[in-house]
């Protein structure tokens, strides 16, 4: 196995920050009705700052590893330089290309978090 993939598989199976902020001031659900991913990412955000990051939901490996990812990316980062990552960014923080099939999977926090930040 590739040892990005294993990372994935890492994150899948003992994700980072699962489970509900409290104190969060941003929130947004996404569910991809294509293949079930369902998410809802929570953010504390200070002084355009993303102090801290949690998450639930269910789905795919993919899906699941890069919202844990994606939550240790955050913590510290200006919303503002969150707001403009794309795709390539997390094809980047996954170190692997999920093709064009399960890319929705993978960005799908992502939109969650964007979608949070812009309240």
């Amino acid at each position: 196995m590739d040892i990005y993939a294993e990372e994935i598989v890492a994150h899948y199976e003992h994700p980072h920050n699962k489970g509900k902020l409290d104190g969060a001031n941003a929130s947004f659900h996404e569910y991809n009705p294509i293949c079930g991913d369902d998410i809802t990412i929570y953010l504390n955000v200070v002084d355009g700052i993303i102090k801290d990051a949690k998450f639930e939901g269910t789905g795919c490996a993919i899906s699941m590893g890069s919202a844990s990812m994606l939550t240790d990316l955050l913590k510290g980062r200006k919303a503002t330089e969150v707001m403009k990552m794309g795709p390539h960014d997390v094809v980047g923080m996954l170190g692997l290309d999920p093709g064009p099939a399960r890319l929705k999977c993978a960005v799908l926090s992502l939109k969650a978090t964007q979608s949070a930040l812009k309240g």
